[in-house]
């Protein structure tokens, strides 16, 4: 594992655990050139995932992507990272089971939406607002009378 400060080739791994909902394990190294410790997670990958965008474009599916994409729609609101994370693992595991190479963004993003949903409905809403593209103010409210009226 290269250190990511002084891309030394060779680190110690110096404890090892799993994460909190079992779906990775989390690597405490130290760089054997710089003594610098850094953490790594390694995941089980079942099968690589392609997304097929709407336009037609096709991109490697980025885990990352979807977490930061959730982190901002849940942003100053009560829910812990641990559940922003547990969600995303649940929908790539969804993704890998479903046997599919290829997904649409469509399908994630229903995903998204229905998880966020049963999350915080602040941030189901403001995913939804760049989701489905809201333009305008009567948008958002349209949206909101749904989510209060359910």
């Amino acid at each position: 594992m290269r250190c990511p400060f002084c891309g030394h080739e060779d680190s110690q791994v110096k404890d090892s655990r799993p994460t909190d909902d079992g779906a990775a394990i989390r690597r405490r190294r130290q760089c054997e050139g710089c003594a610098a410790r850094f953490t790594t997670f390694e995941r089980i990958q079942l099968r690589e995932l392609t997304v097929l965008k709407s336009d037609g474009r096709r991109q490697p599916f980025e885990r990352d992507k979807l977490l930061r994409s959730l982190a901002i729609a849940a942003r100053k609101r009560p829910v812990e990272p641990a559940r922003l994370e547990k969600l995303v693992s649940g929908i790539q595991r969804q993704l890998e089971t479903a046997g599919e190479g290829e997904v649409t963004a469509h399908r994630i993003g229903e995903l998204v939406m229905a998880g966020l949903k049963t999350l915080d409905p602040v941030a189901y809403i403001r995913f939804a607002s760049v989701y489905r593209d809201f333009s305008e103010a009567k948008d958002f409210e349209a949206f909101a009378g749904e989510v209060a009226g359910e």
